[in-house]
């Protein structure tokens, strides 16, 4: 691969994770105490759960609050409230 059509390849690599930003709106990554305080915040919260595969043990969350998307990766499995919506995803993939 030539270096032009490296760096066509990167200018359309970063071009998708930025309208793959647009199409999401903001994401907001949080630590896990402050995700829960957002969750605690909503009345009905409706939370995405992705469990990590074979290396990836960790839990990511999602969940939507006032227009903004919020995120969170946890080591430990989070005690979310009995009155949440809980969707279980294959994955939760967030463009950096």
């Amino acid at each position: 691969m030539s270096n032009g059509a490296a760096g066509g390849a990167a200018g359309g690599y970063a071009k998708a994770i930025a309208n793959a930003v647009k199409a999401s709106g903001a994401i907001v990554k949080l630590k896990e105490d402050d995700f829960i305080k957002v969750i605690s915040r909503t009345e009905k919260p409706v939370i995405v759960v992705s469990r990590g595969g074979f290396l990836k043990k960790d839990y990511d969350y999602l969940v939507a609050y006032k227009g903004f998307v919020f995120f969170a990766r946890t080591k430990q499995e989070l005690n979310l409230p009995g009155h949440a919506e809980i969707i279980s995803a294959q994955q939760i993939w967030i463009p950096y």
